[in-house]
């Protein structure tokens, strides 16, 4: 195990399955952490993780996070000082309401690895526009 300290690059690192800009953070063993952007007006494409959870705290703009798992289904808005969990297998998809990009940090348990086919697209509530 090293030390890992990583400045969040302009340029996005790679577009997530759901359709959002990513740009990776620091990583250890048990997790990851990733900035995930929409542009303004944006709605992802509706997906889920086998295997993954995740914990997102929203930094800035404002839209909206569905979310199922099961027979539990919620719609919240979201904004700058929401965090919110997406436990294993929930569907998910998020859009960006305001006139601002929608930006959130997210950890990823167990780290996110892009070879592993983790992310899975399901129906969501929304036409994805990305």
């Amino acid at each position: 195990m090293t030390f890992e300290a990583k400045t969040i690059d302009i340029k996005p690192d790679a577009i997530a399955p759901d359709g959002s800009e990513v740009r990776t953070l620091c990583r250890t063993g048990k997790g990851s952490m990733a900035q995930f952007t929409l542009p303004a007006g944006v709605v992802s494409k509706a997906t889920a993780h086998h295997n993954i959870e995740e914990i997102w705290y929203f930094t800035s703009g404002y839209g909206r996070m569905w979310r199922k798992l099961g027979s539990k289904e919620e719609t919240v808005d979201v904004r700058a000082g929401v965090s919110l969990t997406i436990p294993a297998g929930t569907h998910f998809q998020f859009r960006s309401d305001g006139d601002e990009q929608l930006t959130a940090i997210g950890i990823t348990m167990p780290p996110w690895l892009d070879e592993n086919n983790e992310s899975y697209p399901v129906a969501g509530v929304w036409e994805p526009t990305v």
